[in-house]
């Protein structure tokens, strides 16, 4: 038998008393309604949860126009519900129970906040600098390099700017190599994730500091750093008031990523040429096939050793995200935790991915820390996104940590990461509230073999 998890017992009581509340939510408006009505309240509010929640995974693998009428059953669902209760004169019994549901909620968060997660990065003296040599990507993140005159800003600072403007494409590697054989002892970059990321492989190697410039579309990573993205001038004030924050950088067949690598249906979108014009078209016309499984090849992951076969999607992060994460959209509370963070989904049924949209189920879904994911396939090349890049790679594929192996340089003024704010996970929930033991997620049922 395995060991009991120890929680605190104050974890155990708020989901206790989430339940409670939950519970309280629901009995309000049936007592007001009397047994008669009770009946038709309970088949009605079930109906309702169900029909939306199915109508929202309509929505991700139907197209045209099922797909919206998907959308407006899942809209329309819930204030059906609203109007009939309304209709039954139980407006004020409909309030206090949306009251007991928002004072659940609160409970909920509290029991799913787990130890240490507000805990910052450590921080270490800024070293001394002579030569800091900066590439800057003038089209990234529609020309921020150019709206807030950053290359003057960091010359004045007494840095080296190499602007990525061709003609034709720029070798980024080659271009840090050199600085570095020049005497460059501080690498940046003012630009996307993937050239942050390529950038910061070469400092890792040299055991140089690297100075992240909020200047990409997204930029994720200078995020999870506690950077300002609006703000991208801020980022230079490291150069003469910085400190020193040591993250983890994971590997992917040899290639540095300072966010993610994802597999499967992510990466099939990230692939389609249309993907940088239009994110969310490309995402919603391809998704049907992909969910379906009739696009891409078929995987097989081991996560440190568990195998699951078939999944649709696998997101290898560097450092985990969130539990209610699925997609790598969130963020890191922190960059130093020496563990990559996967996440495989592999949803066999409608009523599987039903179960995986409403968090009321594990069944299909592997997410745990890890620290080696190797995914392999069919095919001797399959489709990767590192980054948010596409790219093709050799099967099988290894994404491994390297715990602590980037020195960043960060202004000691910045913004910083909020606390995580944990999600409502109900399978978690039950485990602490009757004192379950939370065993390790269990592979999908794919993993058995079909």
């Amino acid at each position: 038998m395995p060991a009991i998890e120890q929680v605190p017992e104050t974890r155990r009581w708020w989901a206790r008393g989430a339940y409670v509340a939950l519970l309280l939510a629901v009995a309000v408006p049936l007592v007001a309604a009397g047994l008669a009505g009770t009946i038709a309240l309970v088949i009605t509010g079930l109906g309702a949860v169900l029909v939306a929640v199915a109508a929202i995974y309509w929505f991700l693998i139907s197209r045209g126009f099922l797909r919206w009428c998907a959308l407006a059953l899942a809209v329309l669902a819930p204030l059906v519900v609203l109007a009939l209760y309304v209709q039954a004169s139980l407006l004020r019994e409909v309030v206090i129970a949306l009251a007991l549901a928002f004072l659940a909620l609160v409970c909920a968060r509290a029991a799913l906040r787990e130890r240490g997660e507000g805990k910052a990065m450590a921080e270490y003296p800024a070293p001394t600098w002579r030569h800091a040599f900066l590439v800057m990507n003038p089209r990234s993140g529609g020309g921020k390099v150019v709206k807030f005159d950053l290359k003057r800003k960091a010359e004045e600072l007494g840095a080296e700017v190499a602007l990525l403007e061709g003609p034709g494409q720029v070798d980024v590697d080659a271009l840090a190599r050199q600085a570095v054989e020049r005497g460059a002892d501080l690498l940046g970059v003012a630009g996307g994730d993937g050239t942050q990321a390529l950038v910061a492989g070469i400092a890792a190697e040299h055991n140089l500091p690297f100075l992240v410039i909020s200047a990409g579309t997204r930029n994720h990573f200078a995020l999870d750093l506690g950077l300002d993205r609006e703000d991208p001038t801020g980022c230079l004030d490291a150069l003469r008031d910085g400190v020193e924050l040591h993250v983890d950088l994971g590997k992917i067949n040899g290639r540095t990523f300072v966010n993610n690598s994802s597999f499967g249906v992510y990466a099939e979108v990230v692939q389609s040429p249309e993907y940088r014009e239009d994110k969310t078209g490309t995402v919603l016309q391809m998704l049907p096939d992909l969910i379906k499984g009739h696009k891409g090849a078929r995987l097989r992951a081991l996560v440190d050793g568990a195998t699951v076969d078939g999944p649709q999607a696998v997101l290898v992060s560097n450092g985990p995200y969130g539990s209610n994460d699925l997609a790598g959209l969130g963020r890191r509370t922190r960059l130093d935790r020496g563990v990559l963070g996967a996440v495989a989904l592999s949803a066999a049924s409608t009523r599987e991915a039903v179960g995986l949209l409403r968090r009321a189920t594990k069944r299909g879904l592997i997410q745990r820390p890890a620290a080696e994911v190797v995914v392999d396939a069919d095919v001797p090349e399959i489709p990767v996104g590192v980054d948010g890049e596409a790219l093709l790679m050799s099967t099988p594929v290894r994404c491994s940590i390297e715990p602590r192996a980037l020195r960043v340089l960060v202004p000691q003024n910045r913004p910083g990461v909020p606390p995580a704010q944990p999600s409502l996970d109900l399978v978690r929930l039950r485990e602490l509230a009757w004192g379950r033991h939370p065993t390790a997620p269990a592979a999908p049922a794919s993993a058995a073999g079909r």
